[in-house]
């Protein structure tokens, strides 16, 4: 698996990514209505919009396979609002069910934290869903669940969670080699 910078070509790929991990990802979290009227092309819109965006240019990154088939995404940028304590946000992640559990998370968050950090924006934010597996996974990685707050999707109230990392440097700065 490759982790390669995402360009303009990746979007059809990236909407298919998005639309299906969200149906594996969220059944049973999210109202059924909500998963069934998520659509390629209107993500395929979302994602044209954000890889345009001049005034806060995201990172955005793809994982593909061999082949070249695009099986995961990530993208950030600064946080939105902004946050005095994480300057950067890890805004998507999303990784087919099937390339789930190789390392791709981890790969792509580093890679969105690292150019993050080029951009003086050491600390990270990210925020998901309270009920999603995922929340196990940033905290493995030594995000802290530092907020939450409700949202509304499909006339239901969930809770979000955001987890942080102050420095975010150690999610590609590899350990250093005991003496």
């Amino acid at each position: 698996m490759r982790i390669r910078d995402a360009g303009p070509a990746d979007i059809p790929a990236i909407a298919r990514v998005v639309v299906d991990t969200w149906r594996t990802t969220y059944r049973g979290i999210l109202p059924d209505e909500v998963l069934a009227n998520l659509s390629y092309a209107q993500r395929e819109q979302v994602w044209t919009r954000a890889l345009a965006n001049q005034e806060n240019p995201p990172a955005v990154y793809v994982a593909e396979t061999e082949t070249g088939a695009v099986v995961g995404v990530a993208s950030g940028g600064r946080t939105e609002p902004p946050d005095p304590r994480y300057g950067g946000e890890l805004a998507a992640i999303y990784i087919l069910d099937a390339h789930q559990g190789h390392g791709l998370g981890h790969r792509l968050i580093a890679a969105v934290a690292q150019q993050l950090a080029e951009r003086g924006r050491h600390g990270l934010l990210v925020w998901v869903l309270a009920d999603n597996p995922a929340c196990r996974f940033y905290e493995r990685l030594g995000g802290r669940r530092v907020y939450e707050k409700p949202i509304e999707m499909g006339g239901a109230t969930l809770l979000l969670a955001g987890y942080g990392w102050a420095d975010a440097t150690g999610l590609w700065t590899p350990p250093a080699a005991p003496m």
